[in-house]
C-alpha cells in the first residue's frame, strides 16, 4: 500500500490487470482501516461517472470496527489512464478479476472473516453479477445496494425496442457515443461549487459526465436481462433507494431530495430477482447516492445500514487481539438464507 490522494489513513494499492485493446490496464484498492485490528471489512464499489471520494461513508464504517475498502474500477478515477476512453466496457464481467482481487487481498491478505460488498448505482448491478457468478465461492457474507442501477430510466419504447438496436450498433460501432452526457442537475445537487456540499475532483467526475457508448450500454442492458432473468444470491442483501425520482432536465430544488439519476421504481420492482434474502430500504427526501443526502437523511441512512449490518453480519469475528497474527480466511460456502425469514420488496 502507498499514500491516496485522500491523504491519512487512506492509502491505495494498484492492481495490475494486464493489458486490452487500448493498452495496459489497472485498478485501484483503497483502504481505511478501522482503530484496531479487525476481522470484518467493506468493499465498496463506485457507480458509473463516479469514484470513491466518500470518506465520510468510509468513517461510518471504521468507526464501528470495520476496515473499510473501495475499488476504483478500471478506467475509472484513480484507475483510469490517458490512453483509455473513461468509464468503458464492453460486458459487465470485465470488471469481475479486479473484484477478485480486491477480494483475495482483503480476505487472505489482510485476514478477514466478514466481507460485506457495496455497491452504488452501476456498481450496485456490478457487485450483484459477480456476487451470483461466485456465489458458492463464500467470498461474500453479505450486499448492501445503494440505489443499483436495475434499469434505464427511459420510457418502455426506449428501454426495450431500443435495445435491440444498441445491441446492433455495440458490434459494428462498439465506440459510437449515444449520448454525450447524462445532464448537470444531480452534478450540481452534490458538488460544493454548486448546490450541494461535497468536493470531489470534476476530472474524473465530470459534472455532465462522460459520453455514454453503445458497446457500454448494451454491456448493462445484458446484465440487467440478467439480473431481471433471476440471480442466486445466497447471502443477505440490503437494497436502499429513495421513495421518489426527479425527472427534470433543468434544476428544480426538489432534485436535492429524490433520486436525479435513476428511477427507484425500477429498484423496488426487480429487488427480489437478487435471491432468497432481500430487504428492502427507502429514505424519504433520499439523493441517488443516498450517502450524499442532505444530513437528517444520511443519518436515517448510516443508522439502517448500522442495524441491518449488525443484525446479519455482526455475529462474526469483529475486533481482534492487537498480536494475533492474521491468517487467510476460510472459503466455505454460505447457506442462503430460509426464504420464511426474507423481508421481500414489493412492486
Amino acid at each position: 500500500m502507498e499514500p491516496d490522494v485522500l491523504g491519512p489513513p487512506y492509502e491505495r494499492q494498484t492492481i495490475d490487470l494486464g493489458t486490452d485493446d487500448e493498452g495496459p490496464v489497472v485498478a485501484t484498492l483503497v483502504r481505511r482501516r478501522a482503530d484496531r485490528p479487525t476481522g470484518r471489512a467493506v468493499l465498496y464499489v463506485h457507480g458509473f461517472i463516479d469514484y470513491f471520494f466518500q470518506t465520510h461513508l468510509a468513517d461510518f464504517f471504521a468507526e464501528r470496527g470495520w476496515d473499510f475498502y473501495a475499488l476504483d474500477l478500471r478506467k475509472y478515477g484513480r484507475s483510469l489512464l490517458p490512453h483509455q476512453t473513461p468509464n468503458y466496457c464492453t460486458d459487465v464481467s470485465e470488471y469481475f478479476p479486479e473484484l477478485d482481487a480486491a477480494a483475495t487481498i482483503v480476505r487472505d491478505d489482510d485476514g478477514h472473516d466478514t466481507l460485506l460488498a457495496m455497491g452504488h448505482s452501476t456498481g450496485g448491478l456490478i457487485v450483484s453479477l459477480w456476487a451470483h457468478a461466485r456465489r458458492d465461492a463464500g467470498i461474500v457474507d453479505g450486499l448492501f445496494l445503494n440505489s443499483p442501477f436495475f434499469d434505464l430510466n427511459l420510457p418502455w419504447a426506449l428501454r426495450r425496442p431500443g435495445a435491440a438496436a444498441v445491441a446492433r450498433l455495440a458490434r459494428t460501432a462498439p465506440k459510437r457515443i449515444i449520448r454525450p452526457g447524462l445532464g448537470t442537475v444531480y452534478g450540481e445537487s452534490i458538488h460544493a461549487d454548486h448546490r450541494g456540499e461535497w468536493s470531489y475532483d470534476l476530472a474524473w467526475k465530470p459534472l455532465a459526465g462522460f459520453p455514454v457508448r453503445a458497446a457500454w450500454l448494451a454491456a448493462i442492458r445484458r446484465g440487467q436481462q440478467q439480473l431481471r432473468a433471476g440471480l442466486e444470491i445466497p447471502v443477505p442483501v440490503l437494497v436502499a433507494c429513495s421513495t421518489r425520482s426527479f425527472k427534470g432536465m433543468k434544476w428544480h430544488d426538489s432534485a436535492s431530495l429524490a433520486d436525479a439519476v435513476l428511477d427507484v421504481e425500477h429498484m423496488v420492482r426487480w429487488a427480489p430477482r437478487l435471491g432468497r434474502h432481500v430487504t428492502l430500504a427507502r429514505f424519504d427526501g433520499g439523493m441517488h447516492d443516498l450517502t450524499l443526502s442532505g444530513p437528517a437523511v444520511r443519518e436515517k441512512v448510516f443508522a439502517e445500514v448500522g442495524r441491518w449490518a449488525e443484525a446479519f453480519l455482526g455475529a462474526g469475528p469483529t475486533v481482534r487481539d492487537e498480536a494475533e497474527v492474521r491468517a487467510p480466511a476460510s472459503r466455505r460456502p454460505t447457506e442462503a438464507a430460509d426464504p420464511a425469514g426474507a423481508t421481500a420488496p414489493g412492486g
